[in-house]
């Protein structure tokens, strides 16, 4: 059998390079729309409350506790956007969208009513986040 001992390691392929591009913008991208998320629980912690009340069943949540989850979010999303141990922030944020796409799922059933076919927009997010937990290993661009 012939082995090749002067091929580059697959990160230093042309594919790999193409792949750890597409991982980065996504990684980037998820960021960005995950933050808003982050931010708006320091802006608007009563936002936060609303959110929790109407998809989660759950009363009752404070500006400190918004403000506790948003700490705990940010802390997530900088090592996310990072790359910083992969198998845990790339985990935890598709657990995070999995879980706010899974309970909106009444805005599903009725698309055209109100603003609902917005939240449409939450299936190829979620795909884009399982795709960059999946190939976690591939993604080495900017990542510490």
């Amino acid at each position: 059998m012939k082995t090749d001992a002067a091929a580059p390691p697959i990160a230093h392929t042309p594919i790999a390079q193409r792949v750890s591009l597409v991982l980065l913008l996504m990684r980037l991208s998820i960021f960005v729309a995950m933050m808003i998320w982050v931010v708006d629980k320091f802006v608007q912690p009563e936002h936060t409350a609303a959110v929790f009340q109407a998809f989660y069943g759950i009363g009752g949540v404070s500006s400190a506790i918004a403000y506790l989850l948003g700490a705990i979010q940010l802390v997530i999303m900088v090592g996310f956007v990072l790359g910083y141990q992969k198998n845990i922030t790339y985990g935890l944020v598709l657990l995070m969208h999995t879980a706010s796409t899974l309970v909106s799922f009444p805005k599903y059933i009725a698309p055209f009513e109100g603003a609902n076919i917005l939240f449409y927009a939450s299936w190829p997010m979620l795909a884009a986040c399982f795709a960059l937990y999946y190939l976690r290993d591939l993604d080495t661009r900017a990542t510490i």
